[in-house]
């Protein structure tokens, strides 16, 4: 992983090249207070003060020079104003000559993001550092780099190399940062106790074997917030086999997970008054002689019996069995992220995860969170009208809807089944895939919907419970 530290520096007056901001509406009084020189070079270079463009302004000496940027609003930066220049501006330090860059700053370092595991890139520019008199954020924003990238990396990571034990191994090293409690349950205490995880996961074979990862973290005179992420390694779609063009991303199914992780080491890394229950169900749904079919009957660990109506919609019934664990702990709140249908992405984009909550008040705060850290999501109906979709004449509940209808409500539906009465409750799902770049964001996998549930958390806890 990149070092973000490194990236991200207090200013204290070290040699740095100066970084000045413009804006559409302050371009001209900026351009026309510049000697003739500065104008003929800004013209060369086409710069018209728009957001992403800059133009490098040489000084009297060779290393002696500055950089003139254009931002959408000089007056509010955004988390990727600065993402462009991040990505283009030679190996140097930097300052911005209006001093503070606030949100921005988070955009200067996942910029510089690569993942490089299996390739090399040998004419990679060296770092850009940023320097800033807000030392108070440094190491937030940093933390917050990195879990942005650890989501990157997990799902950039094919399932040859990011199985469910891989998955297991990555989130013991979450848990041992912290000290945080980590257990595995697999094997026949698998079957037993969560028969649905182990259903989706047992034609997978003895090396992507399925297994419940759980890390306990925090004070337990704390409030109790459960995260759930969907762990499907890959998804084949089982017996109801998907299409080779559907099945080339499915190594991004556990995306979920990732976030599930990343989130967690925010929270643990800013020590968050909460007692946190980390569960994620991974497993990988092959095809086998042993797979589970469509019209086979699953007993839930709530008990409940489900119909399979198709085997691609496997990743509801491994969040099913782990909601109803952490419903078990009786939590105030219960996040769960998964990576959950292709009919969310059809509703909303590959930008917007698709947010699903049985409480109102949460929806304000997660839409405040949201378009304050540049994390939106976009609340769908969780419509009990059509709860009937879901209707089996032999099970309590069929895993799949009839009729192709409402994808991601219907989903979301089937997971209400499994979340605790009592607790308030947050669904998203997200993509955790960027199909094109875009500043600080590039192609590949993706963090949708994490830094908005944690603001969210700040702001519900950060002040409460501190010893």
């Amino acid at each position: 992983m990149t070092d973000y530290s490194d990236l991200l520096k207090a200013d204290n007056n070290q040699p740095a090249h100066m970084i000045r901001i413009v804006d559409a509406e302050s371009f001209e009084s900026w351009l026309s207070a510049q000697p003739q020189r500065v104008r003929a070079i800004v013209a060369a270079q086409k710069f018209a003060g728009k957001g992403y463009e800059h133009a490098i302004i040489p000084g009297d000496e060779p290393s002696d020079w500055s950089v003139v940027a254009g931002v959408a609003n000089r007056s509010k930066l955004s988390s990727w104003c600065l993402a462009k220049l991040a990505e283009t501006l030679p190996e140097g330090q930097y300052r911005l000559a209006e001093g503070m860059a606030g949100p921005a700053m988070l955009g200067w370092l996942t910029a510089q993001y690569r993942f490089d595991r299996y390739r090399r890139d040998d004419n990679a520019a060296g770092p850009r550092v940023l320097l800033t008199g807000e030392v108070a954020q440094i190491d937030a924003t940093v933390r917050l780099a990195e879990a942005v990238a650890l989501v990157r990396d997990l799902v950039n990571i094919p399932a040859g190399d990011m199985g469910p034990a891989q998955l297991e191994e990555e989130a013991a090293k979450v848990a041992e940062s912290f000290g945080a409690r980590f257990t595995v349950t697999k094997g026949d205490p698998l079957e037993q106790g969560f028969p649905m995880i182990h259903a989706v996961g047992r034609a997978a074979g003895k090396e992507f074997a399925p297994r419940l990862i759980e890390l306990r973290w925090g004070d337990l005179k704390h409030p109790r917030v459960a995260i759930v992420g969907k762990g499907i390694c890959f998804d084949s779609g089982g017996l109801d086999i998907k299409p080779s063009s559907a099945m080339r991303l499915m190594k991004k199914d556990m995306g979920g997970a990732a976030h599930a992780l990343a989130l967690a080491r925010l929270i643990m890394g800013a020590r968050l008054p909460v007692q946190l229950h980390v569960l994620i169900p991974a497993a990988e749904n092959a095809v086998g002689a042993n797979a589970f079919r469509p019209g086979d009957i699953l007993r839930s660990r709530k008990g409940l019996t489900v119909e399979i109506g198709n085997t691609d919609a496997e990743g509801r019934l491994v969040l099913a069995d782990a909601l109803t664990l952490a419903g078990e702990d009786d939590p105030e709140l219960v996040i769960d992220y998964a990576t959950l249908t292709g009919a969310a992405r059809v509703a909303v984009g590959p930008d917007l995860p698709a947010l699903f909550t049985n409480d109102d008040a949460l929806a304000a705060e997660m839409d405040a969170g949201g378009s304050e850290v540049d994390d939106p999501s976009w609340r769908l109906p969780l419509w009990d009208g059509y709860a009937d979709m879901l209707k089996s004449d032999i099970a309590d509940i069929n895993n799949a809807g009839e009729g192709g209808f409402a994808g991601a409500i219907t989903a979301a539906l089937f997971l209400k089944r499994f979340v605790p009465d009592k607790a308030k409750w947050i669904h998203l799902d997200t993509f955790a895939w960027r199909p094109s770049p875009k500043p600080g964001r590039p192609k590949g996998g993706e963090a949708l919907g994490l830094r908005a549930v944690f603001r969210l958390l700040e702001q519900r806890y950060e002040n409460s419970g501190r010893k």
